[in-house]
């Protein structure tokens, strides 16, 4: 059966080499007749500017993509992403967290050997325990806090869990690597995680093409598609886009933007090249 699959970049700066291979390697998972779809994961209200998105469209245009209508907006699907929160809160698998970064950082450095995750040492369980009246003080009294999935909770309701990776096989499910990762803030009404398993979910999405570096957050988006019950899709995590020097193209580190390619000349079938042999590409890079 033909895929639905999909790109989903954030409006947060212009689209570098990076986006651009991991875009075509969506669009290459739908070959055989699949559908390519277009998401704006704008949630993040602090970053995201309008010319950002703008050029997301203008970028994926000049390469040749084009991609189903209306295009997923995040900030305008706010109703969706409470209502999952709200399923999980109903059965206590959420938390109040109210703990800085700061604390937690130093709570974690007090532990010395602190156990790691992924992402970094692992959240150590702070506020799980409070009582549910000091967690109603605090809320009543305006402290900040951020909402946790119960992770160990969780997964003794769902029972082992195990989703496929087109390259590794099948995976079995190990959300407790992760801690217990916020799903929703004041400021972020959904994170990542949260967002990205409700809008997979709702778009129909049979498989995941995205980049190796989030291979492991798909334990968590299992783990929640299961809670929320959800059908879970195939995932294609595909090999990083590197550098001359070994790093991966990133937003923060100003790599090269589709938008200086195109002031410079350069053409898609260029580009497309480029990025389908390494050497020609760090050749490329040594040259600018």
């Amino acid at each position: 059966m033909p895929c639905i699959t999909r790109f989903a970049p954030s409006p947060t700066g212009y689209l570098h080499l990076g986006h651009a291979y991991s875009a075509l390697c969506t669009v290459e998972a739908t070959e055989a007749g699949g559908r390519f779809l277009l998401r704006i994961e704008d949630i993040d209200s602090a970053r995201f500017r309008p010319e950002f998105e703008a050029a997301i469209y203008e970028d994926l245009a000049w390469l040749g993509l084009t991609w189903e209508t209306p295009v997923r907006r995040q900030s305008e699907h706010l109703d969706d992403y409470q209502q999952a929160l709200e399923s999980l809160r109903a059965r206590s698998l959420i938390y109040p967290c109210f703990c800085s970064r700061r604390e937690i950082r130093a709570e974690i450095a007090q532990a010395g050997a602190a156990p790691h995750g992924p992402g970094g040492p692992i959240y150590p369980g702070t506020c799980r325990g409070l009582p549910e009246e000091i967690r109603a003080e605090r809320i009543a009294a305006g402290d900040a806090y951020a909402l946790r999935l119960d992770v160990a909770r969780a997964s003794a309701e769902t029972g082992a869990l195990v989703w496929h990776d087109q390259e590794r096989g099948d995976i079995a499910g190990d959300a407790a690597s992760y801690g217990d990762v916020v799903l929703a803030r004041k400021e972020t009404p959904a994170s990542y995680h949260l967002a990205v398993t409700v809008d997979d979910h709702l778009q129909g999405i049979t498989l995941v093409t995205r980049g190796e570096d989030l291979f492991e957050a798909s334990h968590i988006h299992r783990l929640l598609q299961a809670l929320l019950g959800f059908e879970t899709p195939e995932y294609a995590h595909h090999p990083l886009l590197l550098d001359q020097t070994g790093r991966r193209f990133a937003k923060r580190d100003h790599a090269l933007t589709l938008r200086e390619l195109r002031a410079g000349g350069h053409t898609p079938e260029f580009l497309r090249n480029l990025l389908a042999t390494p050497a020609n590409l760090s050749a490329f890079l040594d040259s600018l």
